[in-house]
């Protein structure tokens, strides 16, 4: 069965996966990628709106037992019988910001991907999508790509449940709500 590799942006999906399908011998699905090439999907700013009913239909065909599938589409575009395991990869979102600052990234995508690393959307979508049974948190925070994937790998053989994660207990005891959440 194939793997979902997905969180926020920053968070190490490409890196992790391309480490990981290396590792394992598995071919990488990448869902942006899928949505470029196939010609659906519309800039709008600096982001990219992806028909995910039309994506959903393509990767359904692509989808191998040996595929990892990456992007924070995937809670979106893949069904639970369609793979073994999502793992949802998580940063500090203090952290996320210069990465967010390194790739040019506006100001109101910073804090809006901030923002939503917090509050664990992807995390939540990917849960309510593929179940807690085929869910699993990493706090890639203070790990090595090295440690990623090796937690990765523990979990993949059961050894390991994953993190546990809350930003928003850890924003709210600092009192930063308005950095992460202006206007509101």
């Amino acid at each position: 069965m194939s793997i979902v590799i997905t969180g926020n942006p920053g968070t190490g999906k490409h890196t992790i996966s391309c480490r990981l399908a290396e590792d394992l011998g598995h071919t990488i699905l990448d869902l942006n990628e899928i949505a470029i090439k196939h010609g659906i999907c519309e800039k709008k700013d600096s982001t990219l709106d992806v028909d995910t009913k039309k994506l959903a239909r393509l990767v359904k065909k692509l989808i191998t037992k040996d595929s990892i599938i990456v992007g924070h589409l995937a809670p979106y575009v893949i069904e639970r019988s369609q793979i073994k395991l999502a793992i949802i990869l998580r940063k500090n979102p203090y952290k996320l910001i210069p990465v967010y600052k390194k790739r040019n990234y506006s100001k109101k995508k910073q804090t809006e991907n901030a923002a939503s690393e917090i509050l664990g959307i992807i995390a939540h979508d990917s849960i309510k999508k593929f179940g807690l049974s085929k869910s699993r948190q990493i706090d890639t925070t203070n790990l090595t790509i090295s440690q990623t994937v090796s937690k990765v790998k523990r979990i993949l053989k059961k050894k390991s449940k994953g993190d546990n994660v809350d930003w928003l207990g850890m924003v709210a005891k600092k009192n930063d709500f308005a950095k992460f959440f202006p206007n509101r």
